[in-house]
């Protein structure tokens, strides 16, 4: 402890002297005064707080809470936290090869790679993880484990499992290994002479990856004569992968995005410099709410270009750049160092936020700026689509069905029923039923935006003292007879999801985007659009 008080003396005397060398109106004597306050304040907390306190813990805090109060993508980055930072650039990190999410109080296998350590061991999506190394992991969460189960390559890391379906856990060794993620993990034709590319993220190589992949279906199909370019769920990566898939459809030379911020020494420009693969066969690239960042990018450059035609909803709204900063100890910090303007002059970043979130912004508040064929584009608030696709599955009762892992779990069951599946291209779910009474087993309930009003009503009406009971409970079981009815209604969306879960379970990712084509509302739409050629180029000419 003295050594450590020593330390902090030592740092408070270094502060205070470089501050009298600053002039009480200079911005720096603000910095050095308040890193002198906080030095203080940390080290008397430190040292008499009734209660001992972790000092990492408790300046971890301090840094997350600055880290609030800035934009939502500006982070630190602990030494334990690398090998995901790692993962988010790279499409690599060094660990099982499992994905895994809390339900009821234990980390759950969610997804394998198809391949890596956990699939080779035997592991399947619905195991849980009871014990690490012989450390209890119940109500632990997904990253504490995660950072234990990642390490070098060759090491080994025993999991105690509990299956459902089998009567006592048993344990399994591992070796970690590096595990690759593909960006572009499934290409190929969703219909007569039309293609289709899926890009997950802009990991690297993810340039060279979507052109190879544009290059075999022109290949294999001469008379191919449009393409399918999915960004749905894409939230971003790295700036110049998204100028490298830009020029797969853009020629050289061409503007893609351009950053400025407040170091302008830094700001800079980034053009096509390669020779593109196609820059002619109609192209329709699919966006949603989460297609963020680097998506944004080529979205909408293939927009300001009037290169193809942009089809689902509205992208995130995510115009900045971040930069990593090497600060001490393995550690880094990633931070918005600018906002990055696509060729027409826009920047589709959000101006609001609420609970980390964009905040829709009208358009009448958003400034009109020109693609090359002169239709008008707007800015502040993400990428809008030339052609607007109501989401698939955005209904009440499907968001608590996932929310609630019900469709998860119920999927888990049907697996251990079922030990393969013949033919992915053949299978169809048809036991809706059966999934409506494992929904009543399971007491399945969720609240409508109707019977919260109507509880707040109820509330409201007693205290003001009012008698409604039979009133609200006739209102209360319409509304349970609607609910019902919601399931059924919503019978497709829930199917969908229920075979693309279950596709996950036997082939993996690449078998649930396969099942997802064949049922995907918006991938009709495009091939409708590809099959069109005058309402497409009538779209381009705004």
């Amino acid at each position: 402890m003295k050594r450590i008080l020593k330390g902090f003396g030592i740092v408070a005397i270094l502060l205070v002297g470089m501050s009298a060398s600053f002039q009480p109106n200079n911005k720096y004597f603000e910095i050095i005064k308040n890193l002198e306050i906080f030095s203080n304040l940390y080290k008397e907390i430190n040292t008499y707080y009734v209660d001992d306190v972790d000092p990492g813990q408790l300046m971890r805090t301090g840094i997350d809470a600055m880290m609030e109060s800035l934009d939502p993508f500006t982070n630190y980055i602990s030494e334990s936290e690398i090998e995901g930072y790692r993962f988010m650039t790279e499409g690599k990190y060094n660990g099982i090869g499992a994905v895994s999410k809390k339900m009821d109080g234990f980390v759950t296998i969610t997804d394998l790679y198809e391949g890596q350590a956990a699939d080779k061991a035997g592991l399947k999506p619905g195991d849980r993880i009871i014990a690490v190394d012989g450390q209890d992991a119940t109500n632990k969460e997904p990253d504490a484990i995660n950072n234990i189960l990642r390490g070098f390559p060759g090491t080994t890391v025993e999991l105690t499992i509990r299956r459902p379906g089998r009567s006592e856990d048993f344990n399994v060794t591992l070796v970690r290994t590096e595990v690759q993620v593909p960006n572009v993990p499934f290409y190929g034709m969703v219909g007569d002479g039309i293609g289709y590319i899926a890009l997950t993220t802009f990991t690297r190589e993810a340039g060279s990856n979507v052109a190879n992949a544009l290059k075999d279906l022109k290949a294999e199909n001469p008379d191919l004569k449009g393409v399918i370019f999915d960004l749905r769920g894409n939230g971003g990566g790295l700036l110049n992968e998204a100028v490298n898939v830009s020029n797969v459809f853009i020629p050289r030379g061409e503007l893609v995005v351009t950053t400025k911020g407040k170091v302008k020494d830094w700001d800079r420009s980034f053009s096509t410099m390669g020779q593109a693969v196609d820059t002619e066969i109609p192209l329709v690239m699919l966006i949603n709410k989460n297609s963020a960042s680097a998506s944004e990018i080529v979205s909408g450059v293939i927009q300001d270009y009037d290169r193809g035609v942009l089809m689902g909803q509205r992208s995130y709204g995510k115009g900045l750049v971040q930069n990593t900063r090497d600060i001490g100890y393995n550690s880094k910090l990633k931070l918005t160092t600018a906002k990055y303007y696509i060729p027409s002059g826009r920047c589709i970043q959000s101006v609001e936020y609420k609970d980390g979130e964009p905040v829709h912004i009208p358009d009448d508040r958003r400034t009109p700026f020109k693609t090359r064929n002169g239709r008008t584009v707007l800015d502040g608030g993400g990428v809008k689509p030339d052609v607007m696709v109501d989401e698939f599955s955005d209904e009440p009762v499907v968001k608590s069905l996932l929310e609630q892992n019900l469709i998860f779990h119920y999927v888990t069951e049907f697996c251990l029923a079922h030990d393969s599946l013949a033919s992915l291209q053949d299978f169809h779910f048809a036991d809706f039923d059966g999934f409506l009474k494992f929904l009543d087993s399971k007491h399945f309930d969720y609240d409508t935006d109707s019977e919260k009003l109507l509880k707040e009503f109820q509330k409201k009406s007693t205290e003001e003292g009012y008698t409604l009971d039979s009133k609200i409970k006739e209102l209360e079981a319409q509304i349970d007879a609607t609910k019902k009815d919601e399931l059924t209604q919503n019978k497709a969306a829930i199917i969908d999801l229920i075979e693309k879960e279950i596709a996950s379970r036997y082939f993996y990712q690449k078998g649930k985007i396969q099942m997802g084509l064949r049922n995907d509302a918006e991938i009709e739409e495009a091939k409708a659009l590809i099959n069109a050629p005058q309402q497409y180029q009538s779209l381009l000419k705004g």
